[in-house]
């Protein structure tokens, strides 16, 4: 049962290998070729992965090629944390906050790396992986794995609303409260005192950015303070007109029609509004939508979420910068795993304790990740399994 985690760890190396840190602060130049080649060769596997799980069950070369594949992804999940890490550090080093990047980070700050030794090292290991992944990629080919459409990663498939999935709801309330408070204070006393406030949420996928503003959409005092509040998934297409007709709740197909009929239903009131996964990068059509939204009443803010800092540089207005969101204690995301892990048995947890606090270490403060890891060791019986 374990080869269930390796299409969540395709996706989080995915997810890092395009990280925006990593351009912002180069530290993968010199490897770009190998990163390239990653984004190329893993969609594939994405694409696959499904029918290569359940062909597993009783072919024993695929199970092989399944368990190498899964060693593999730990690997590079590994290495591309290096490369945040670096990123993290050379980000503190220029704005001077060391001590916000938590003790785990703050140990890698001194000493100070020496860029070339990093550049040698790190090649190296990455060379190694995407000689690794290439090869299991060409054997993957020789097993006739079907191409099946819901193991694929397109983005526009993904929808979300602003209801709140009860399980983890308690646990993830509680570690992010501090940085609720934080963002709630901002949308009922800072922008109240504005025509407009977009304020994007941003993070790598899997950090739980839905959730966070699920959490602060429905924060009984958010409730109580808009008049309106609509949420609406973008995703891959920024379609203006759509996006309108999604806030006003309508099924208007014309451009002009949509646009005339969101202005219509926010004039004068405050409003709350939710884009979830924007990636849109074209101003233009950012603005159009903006013209739109400025007919709301004084204090009307726009929340979004997004993975991708460009985007959120565009959109983000009535404040100095977009919110970067935290990563989850160790604590909370043990938390997590273990709500998933003993569903259906109350293990020793002292005697299984150390296993855990690897498998959390290896989120690296990822919601998403622990929430994986934990649906793999559920059915996990013994520590032999878990190791």
């Amino acid at each position: 049962m374990a080869e269930l985690v390796i299409g969540p760890l395709i996706s989080m190396v995915k997810e890092k290998a395009s990280s925006y840190l990593l351009d912002q602060y180069k530290v993968m130049e010199g490897m770009e070729e190998q990163r390239k080649a990653l984004k190329r060769k893993l969609p594939a596997i994405l694409h696959i992965i499904q029918d290569a799980e359940e062909k597993g069950a009783s072919r024993p070369e695929v199970a092989d090629w399944l368990k190498d594949l899964k060693t593999a992804a730990y690997e590079a999940n590994n290495v591309f944390d290096e490369f945040k890490y670096e990123a993290l550090r050379r980000e503190a080093k220029k704005k001077g906050h060391h001590s916000k990047l938590g003790n785990e980070v703050a140990r890698l700050l001194v000493p100070a790396r020496n860029p070339i030794v990093f550049r040698y090292r790190m090649g190296k290991k990455l060379r190694r992986i995407v000689q690794t992944i290439e090869a299991l990629v060409t054997e993957m080919n020789t097993f006739g794995f079907r191409h099946l459409q819901q193991a694929q990663s397109s983005r526009q498939e993904r929808q979300t609303d602003s209801i709140i999935i009860d399980l983890d709801r308690d646990i993830v309330s509680r570690s992010r409260d501090r940085e609720k408070k934080k963002i709630v204070g901002m949308l009922l006393d800072q922008a109240s005192n504005m025509d407009l406030m977009v304020l994007p949420i941003v993070g790598m996928g899997g950090m739980g950015k839905t959730t966070f503003v699920q959490l602060i959409y429905n924060d009984p005092a958010i409730e109580k303070h808009f008049e309106l509040r609509r949420w609406c998934c973008v995703s891959d297409d920024f379609d203006v007109s759509t996006i309108a007709s999604n806030i006003c709740q309508t099924n208007e197909k014309g451009r002009e029609k949509s646009l005339q009929e969101l202005q219509s239903i926010i004039s004068g009131k405050r409003y709350l509004i939710v884009l979830d996964d924007v990636w849109n990068r074209d101003a233009d059509k950012w603005g159009k939508l903006k013209t739109c939204l400025k007919q709301g009443g004084k204090g009307s803010v726009v929340l979004t979420t997004t993975r991708d800092a460009e985007v959120a540089r565009i959109m983000t207005m009535g404040v100095a910068e977009a919110h970067n969101i935290e990563n989850m204690s160790d604590e909370h995301l043990k938390e997590i795993v273990q709500s998933r892990a003993f569903t259906l048995q109350n293990p020793n947890i002292e005697e299984q304790d150390g296993i855990l606090s690897g498998f959390v270490r290896r989120c690296v403060g990822s919601p998403l990740a622990a929430k994986a890891f934990g649906s793999m060791l559920r059915d996990r019986t013994s520590i032999n399994e878990w190791n």
